[in-house]
Formats: C-alpha cells, structure tokens, sequence
C-alpha cells in the first residue's frame, strides 16, 4: 500500500507568476515535483496527465479527472517555458474571421506566454491587444447596441440572444485555435439584459474557461481543448502499468477504458 500525505493551506498569496509559488492554487497541480499529479505519477498511481471540465450555466460544477481523457475532438498546443506554470503561446486573436491588428510580441512581453489558470474568474489580456480586441467586438455589434461603460467595464444592453449580435471569437494559438462563443468571452452583469465582456486589461494575461474540457499533459508538455457538456460522462484512458485492478477490461493497446463516473478509481471531483 502507497501512502502519501497532502495537506492544506490556509492562505493564497495570489502572486502566479512567481516561481516561488508554483504550489499556489486550490488543489497545487502545477509541474513542480511537489505537485499533487506529479507525486502521485512518481508513485505509479496515475499518468502525468490531468483534465477538468467547469460548468458555465449559474450552478457551476464540474469534473476533475486524472488519467487522459478519449475525446477525438481534442486539439493540443504545446506548453513553453518557463514550466512552472501552464505557458501557451498565444499567436493572434480573429473576431469574425477577422485578425485583429495586435502586434504579435504583445503576447510574450513579458517572456512568459498566455498562463492557462483556472482559479482565475475573468480572462486578462495585456492592453496591447485589450484595446483592439473591445474596440473590434463593440464595431461588430454597433449600431444594433449601444454600449457603455459600467465599472470601467465595456458592457451594452442587449434585447436579444447573444448568437444574433455578437460575434465569434478565435485565439489563434501554436498549433490549434479555440473559438469562444459570445456567452464564453461576456459576463452578465446586474440589470436586464446587461452583458459585459468578460476580459480585462493587464500587465500580465491569463484564460480562463468554461465548457469544455481543457486537458493538462505534462508528459507530453502540451494543453488541449475541446468544446462539452461538462454534465456528461467522459472516458479515460489508464494505461495498464498505472491499473490496480487486473480484472478490468483493455482496449487492443493494453490500455484500460473506464467511465469516470461510473469506476472509482479515476480521481474525480464534482466542483461545486
């Protein structure tokens, strides 16, 4: 029997991006070897891949889950340093098809990449390319909205569905895009039918995501995405090395095929 003791914090600096705090966060996976999927892969538990699936309706939750999802629909980019945190590289941003015209080294001025984090509520875009970015989604919706600016927040009134007036959204990253519809870059704020857009500006950038299923892989140094029902069930693939069962059925490559919700050992929380 393997035994591995994890204990709590009971204060968050907030500060991501320095290599002194590669443990911060709600449950510690960073790429440290202290990290939480790194201690357990050392021990033979679980691969050196992770995934979570956040709900994006007003109930929230979600899944966790250890082990590599089986989603055809998954498209990767590849991590870059530094590697204590998610690092991708974010190329350009299109808004209806549409380039924006942002100088590409906004995106790694400050040498580190976009950080994927997912304790983070909004998304931040360094101003270089904020600006740009608010100017192109409120030309896309003007003249059928007015907008205006709440809390130094670019909001408009809508009496319509989102789908109707605003556009789609693209970040281009290495490797593969992730197209983000109008509910996944607007937040809803307090009035009816006042959305706001969900990104602000900063002198560092992070994503944050919903509704899909966003996989970690450290061994294989990328990140990867795909759009789903975070209700629903998903499939992981534990190759044979890492299954404490023997009895388990195997897919021809000798690895097993478990339903997360339905098999325990797969790691999974429901994030409430």
């Amino acid at each position: 029997m393997v035994l591995e003791t994890y204990r709590c914090t009971t204060y968050e600096s907030g500060v991501i991006s320095s290599s002194l705090s590669t443990l911060d966060g709600i449950l510690g996976f960073s790429q440290g070897p202290l990290s939480v999927i790194s201690q357990l892969s050392s021990r033979g538990l679980t691969p050196k891949v992770f995934s979570h699936c956040l709900k994006g309706d007003e109930k929230g939750g979600g899944i966790l889950v250890l082990g590599e999802i089986l989603e055809p629909s998954i498209v990767y980019s590849p991590l870059v340093p530094p590697r204590h945190h998610y690092y991708l590289n974010l190329q350009s941003i299109a808004v209806n098809g549409k380039i924006l015209p942002i100088d590409p080294a906004a995106f790694t001025s400050h040498d580190r990449g976009t950080i994927i984090d997912s304790g983070t509520t909004l998304a931040y875009l360094v101003e270089e390319a904020y600006v740009p970015f608010v100017r192109a989604i409120t030309s896309a919706v003007s003249p059928s909205l007015t907008p205006f600016i709440s809390e130094e927040n670019q909001c408009y009134q809508v009496t319509t569905s989102l789908a109707e007036v605003f556009p789609a959204v693209s970040l281009n990253f290495a490797g593969a895009s992730m197209v983000l519809k109008p509910e996944e870059y607007l937040t809803q704020h307090v009035g009816i039918g006042v959305w706001c857009i969900g990104f602000q500006k900063a002198q560092g950038g992070d994503l944050v995501l919903k509704d899909k299923i966003i996989v970690y892989d450290v061994a294989r140094q990328r990140i990867g995405w795909a759009n789903y029902d975070c209700s629903s069930h998903v499939n992981v693939s534990i190759p044979s090395s890492y299954a404490p069962h023997r009895s388990e059925s195997r897919s021809p490559s000798g690895e097993m095929v478990l339903s997360v919700l339905t098999r325990a050992f797969v790691v999974m929380y429901m994030l409430a």
